[in-house]
């Protein structure tokens, strides 16, 4: 009989094992994909790919086990050596090899040059070919970056007292209303993909005082930009018993100081390797949404033409204006109209044609929308009679606030636009894994 007690021991020599002085001298063996093959005469260097970066090992004519001409790009691999410091290599060291052991190798030559330091190709061909063009080092770098932010939401947010929660997927109903919806049969009865998990988190709001969820949500606008896709990944969290608006906001700019610091402190590699310069978060201005059009118009000299909403053009110059005049990164714009609000969306007791909404915006694009909700059940029914809207598929919901609910508020964080401001992409396809369009649904 055999017991499992949740330890495994390999005699397999770790990234930081690699990197301690005791550890130079000594014979270890290690793991990773051949990266790239580098022949130098009679010495050759093979660099090896493992998860927390490129590890340089030497191939010496007669002191390898394994003859040269067998190890190809894209095998993977389990070598032996001696550890030897070489100020020249990476991290200052390199293992000179003396067996290698093939776990698995490649059917075919790599269809993308994922050893350049550049993966030089379209964006098409990298998301056509994306489980390989991922290997390339730049290309990995980004999901890591992406991994801090989406890691940064969950610490802090534990910290300030949130519950994490997961909401259906699949609804009878959307959130948010109009007819961008992807519709599907549920055993013979209509249903949609979520568009938000709105709803949940004001119900759940009800139960934990302060919940948060990272999930996907489905967008059926028939867009093709590069700011759109029809599948993101959100960051949502939504906080009861609030006094203002400006809390929800404060919230969101405690977590951007907090995942500042913690890519400084354990992502300097891949900042490093992209290149990125962190946004500065100690302060964000805060502007009314009015305000916001009337100053990019007059330094701009763009016409207003939609009183109702910030068109990408304006949000561009917004952000622009922000930046010269403020040097500020992001802005908050507050105060939308209630005309392009949801129901829930509170209305300003000073002036009901707007709302005690927002919209964050980084770079001049759009990463956040939040704000305060109705928490009245009689304010809702009205809202929703105001707007020639009908109570039906949202009675649970509905019903929810029957009981009494406390004043709350929340966000949803567009995660890919987020990580696109911050590596300063053009497209948001290039900090998605696997985006989904209306064009593409594989790989």
């Amino acid at each position: 009989m055999k017991f499992l007690d949740g330890s495994w021991k390999k005699d397999i020599c770790q990234w930081e094992e690699l990197l301690k002085e005791e550890t130079l001298g000594k014979t270890v063996t290690i793991e990773g994909a051949l990266h790239s093959i580098r022949k130098m005469g009679e010495v050759a260097f093979l660099i090896l790919r493992k998860r927390e970066g490129l590890f340089q090992t030497v191939y010496e004519q007669g002191a390898a086990d394994l003859p040269l001409a067998s190890c190809k790009e894209g095998m993977f691999l389990r070598v032996t050596g001696s550890l030897k410091k070489e100020t020249r290599a990476p991290h200052e060291r390199e293992l000179h090899l003396a067996h290698i052991e093939i776990l698995s190798k490649p059917a075919e030559p790599m269809p993308l040059a994922i050893d350049k330091w550049k993966l030089d190709t379209s964006l098409e061909a990298k998301l056509n070919m994306r489980p390989i063009a991922l290997r390339n080092v730049q290309e990995r770098a980004k999901f890591k970056i992406q991994e801090a932010l989406v890691r940064a939401f969950r610490d802090y947010l534990y910290q300030e007292g949130f519950t994490e929660i997961h909401t259906p997927k699949i609804g009878a109903r959307g959130a948010e209303g109009g007819a961008n919806l992807f519709k599907l049969s549920y055993f013979h009865k209509p249903a949609v993909l979520a568009q938000s998990p709105q709803f949940y988190k004001q119900m759940m709001v009800g139960v934990f005082d302060r919940v948060f969820e990272t999930g996907p949500v489905f967008r059926a606008e028939k867009h093709n930009t590069k700011r759109h896709l029809n599948e993101y990944t959100s960051l949502d969290f939504e906080m009861g018993y609030i006094d203002s608006f400006e809390e929800i906001m404060a919230m969101e700019t405690g977590f951007l100081q907090y995942a500042r610091a913690l890519l400084k402190k354990d992502y300097e590699k891949e900042l490093s390797i992209l290149k990125i310069t962190l946004p500065k978060v100690e302060e964000i201005p805060v502007v009314r949404f009015d305000e916001a059009k009337e100053l990019a118009s007059e330094k701009y000299q763009r016409k207003i033409r939609n009183p109702y909403d910030l068109e990408p053009e304006e949000e561009a110059l917004i952000g622009k204006y922000f930046k010269e005049e403020y040097d500020a990164d992001f802005v908050f714009v507050t105060h939308y109209p209630s005309k392009k609000r949801p129901f829930y969306a509170m209305d300003d007791p000073a002036d009901p044609r707007f709302t005690l909404s927002f919209d964050l915006l980084f770079h001049g694009l759009e990463v956040t929308t939040g704000g305060q909700r109705i928490h009245d059940y009689q304010m809702l029914l009205d809202k929703i009679k105001d707007r020639g809207m009908e109570t039906e598929g949202m009675e649970q919901y509905l019903d929810t606030f029957k009981h009494g609910m406390p004043p709350h508020g929340g966000l949803g964080i567009g995660l890919e636009r987020l990580t696109m401001q911050l590596l300063g992409e053009e497209n948001v396809r290039e900090a998605c894994l696997f985006p989904r369009d209306m064009n593409r649904l594989e790989p």
